[in-house]
């Protein structure tokens, strides 16, 4: 029977986690990309104040009241995403493409009762595919800094006595008792010692001090990461036009989200005085969840050529399942080969996410028949990300981590379109802040859209491209080994859309 319970009470209050969520977790699933219809696209989204697309009802609720009458679409996208890889000065680049069906939806319009100063209301239903997570890398570099870094940082304050099996017991069953009693950090503590990764200060079962069994100042690494899934939103529409100068209306969203991460870091070296010299790290991830936010706007018409508009997003908040597998191979001088693969998911208790709330304000300016000019502003404070129960020991401390390494950030978005004849011209603009403190995590995003459409009457028929590039640095593992690849990114997309008058 394992003992010392007492003892590892210290790893709860060393600040570092026992569980698998992270904030790379929160900011993901809180993070969207530019996605719609094709108008909505290839103007960046700058539809705060124009409504009529079934798009815009992602940013204001109350643009589904400009419609004159009741309408459809449908979105087929090709995203395509390319990666520049800077692992200590090696450089290596990965593509990725994909077709999604990114957006459908509909509205109809009903007239008032004659006479009423509520001359028209709306109800309407879209589904937009808000953020994408394929995606994969490949980092390569000779690094001064080993993973045991990552198995000490969790070893340090485990006694000994719970890393050892006992008779009858397998290494798979010890394993899985150390997840079901104690959680992430000793599972990996376990991982280290169990693969000749590090040692024990002492043999005593009390021991709690470990150093590494790797030696030296080089080491051969690579590490490679794919991920696949998305985040969607159903959204249920309601608005009124008041007049002929202010449209009303509130949006009550169903969110869903599923996410399949996969990573393998190798690392080898040559080192004297090294015992183990070969290390394959497999780490495998599955997320589910689903959640609610609600969005309430409106949009004032300012004479005949100017619009403004203003709503609020609240936080959406997730219910999520998670599931995790871990793969370790070790070459270790003394003892040959050695391979930990438990056949064991770790299934971790359910948990509730709150992502932030948004603000936007905007404007337009309208030409007549010809074209317009748009404006989006909208702050998202990334601060206000929460793990709960939050009064859970290891939510405790990721939430501290938000609070200092996130903070609010601005987007600026500008679109404007050009209409000759039954042809329409688009093109857009869009600037993110980074959400990180350290704004390198994760860097400032540009991006840049164009598009063409026609009308034939009863159908539309619109095509967009957008680009947006960015940065990233995000550590390879939260905890010892926390060397950041250099990766610039670049997303690029195709939309068609076809669009129905009804």
């Amino acid at each position: 029977m394992k003992k010392l319970l007492f003892i590892l009470s210290a790893v709860l209050l060393s600040g570092v986690a026992s569980s698998a969520q992270t904030t790379a977790d929160a900011y993901r699933y809180s993070s969207e990309e530019l996605n719609g219809t094709a108008r909505y696209q290839a103007m960046s989204g700058a539809f705060g104040a124009l409504g009529g697309d079934l798009s815009a009802l992602n940013v204001n609720p109350a643009g589904s009241a400009v419609f004159l009458n009741s309408f459809a679409s449908f979105s087929l996208s090709r995203r395509s995403s390319e990666n520049q890889v800077n692992y200590f000065n090696e450089f290596i680049s990965n593509e990725d493409s994909n077709f999604n069906f990114s957006q459908a939806g509909g509205v109809l319009v009903f007239s008032g009762n004659s006479g009423s100063n509520w001359s028209k209301f709306t109800l309407g239903v879209n589904y937009t595919e808000t953020n994408n997570f394929d995606d994969s890398f490949v980092a390569n570099g000779i690094n001064s800094n080993s993973i045991d870094n990552y198995f000490l940082g969790y070893a340090e304050g485990v006694p000994l006595d719970l890393l050892e099996t006992v008779d009858g017991e397998t290494k798979d069953d010890l394993y899985a008792y150390l997840g079901e009693n104690y959680g992430y950090g000793a599972q990996q503590a376990f991982l280290g010692y169990q693969g000749y990764i590090i040692n024990p200060v002492t043999n005593d079962l009390e021991n709690t001090s470990y150093t590494s069994a790797i030696a030296g100042n080089s080491f051969n690494q690579r590490y490679s990461f794919a991920s696949t899934g998305l985040n969607g939103k159903l959204s249920f529409n309601f608005a009124t036009q008041y007049q002929d100068f202010l449209y009303l209306g509130i949006n009550l969203n169903s969110h869903f989200l599923n996410y399949d991460s996969s990573s393998v870091f190798t690392e080898s070296n040559t080192n004297a005085q090294s015992e183990t010299d070969y290390v394959n790290f497999q780490n495998r991830l599955s997320t589910t969840g689903d959640g609610f936010s609600l969005q309430v706007g409106a949009i004032a018409k300012i004479g005949d050529m100017l619009r403004l508009g203003a709503s609020y997003e609240s936080p959406t908040w997730y219910n999520i399942k998670e599931e995790a597998a871990q793969r370790l191979e070790t070459d270790n001088a003394t003892v040959g080969t050695s391979i930990i693969n438990p056949e064991v998911v770790n299934v971790y208790p359910d948990y509730t996410l709150q992502t932030p709330g948004k603000i936007t304000g905007s404007a337009a300016v309208l030409f007549g028949g010809s074209g317009l000019i748009s404006f989006d502003y909208s702050y998202k404070d990334y601060t206000s990300m929460e793990f709960r129960p939050a009064n859970d020991a290891d939510f405790e401390i990721e939430n501290r981590n938000i609070e200092n390494n996130f903070r609010a950030a601005s987007s600026y978005r500008v679109g404007g379109e050009y209409r000759i004849k039954n042809f329409s011209l688009r093109a857009g603009y869009r600037f993110e802040e980074s959400p990180y403190a350290n704004e390198s995590t994760v860097g400032e995003l540009t991006g840049y859209s164009g598009g063409l459409g026609y009308n034939f009457g009863t159908v539309k028929l619109d095509l967009a491209y957008t680009r947006a590039e960015y940065s990233t640095a995000t550590p390879l593992f939260n905890v010892g080994l926390t060397d950041a690849p250099a990766i610039d990114r670049n997303l690029s997309n195709f939309v068609l859309s076809l669009s129905f008058g009804l």
